[in-house]
């Protein structure tokens, strides 16, 4: 099982090794899509945990019982590439590094497997090319 969530850490867990104990304890395949973790205030991880459901719920359990709050993210971006003008303006802006464009056409990739959501780039596209999907 998958899931793409944002853990918000509060202060007294910002200095924990989290991601070690589930990795190491949990079995589970920690990918770190954002994060903001401030030492003085607390922060938030934007993550995609996987592994096997009960490894899964037993890792979640053990988030919550630090007092970590998950929030699943829900949300989706799609990319009309017909609609798509490659103009550029929405890569540079992408913090997950799921668009691209190079050699040897110079035409948009989108790779939705590495987009966080965040909209940024749906904000950018003069043409509308991508949706953000709840």
């Amino acid at each position: 099982m998958r899931l793409r969530s944002i853990l918000d850490f509060p202060l007294v867990t910002a200095d924990e090794p989290v991601v070690y104990v589930l990795v190491k304890r949990f079995d589970l395949i920690v990918n770190i899509l954002r994060a903001q973790i401030l030492p003085d205030r607390g922060g938030e991880l934007l993550v995609d945990l996987e592994g096997p459901d009960s490894a899964l719920e037993e890792g979640l359990a053990y988030l919550r019982g630090l007092g970590v709050g998950i929030s699943p993210v829900s949300r989706t971006v799609t990319h009309d590439a017909d609609r798509c003008v490659a103009c550029g303006g929405c890569v540079s802006l992408c913090p997950g590094k799921a668009l691209a464009m190079g050699e040897p056409d110079w035409l948009l990739r989108f790779d939705p497997d590495r987009c966080v959501a965040c909209g940024l780039c749906a904000k950018a596209c003069p043409t509308r090319s991508f949706r953000t999907l709840w």
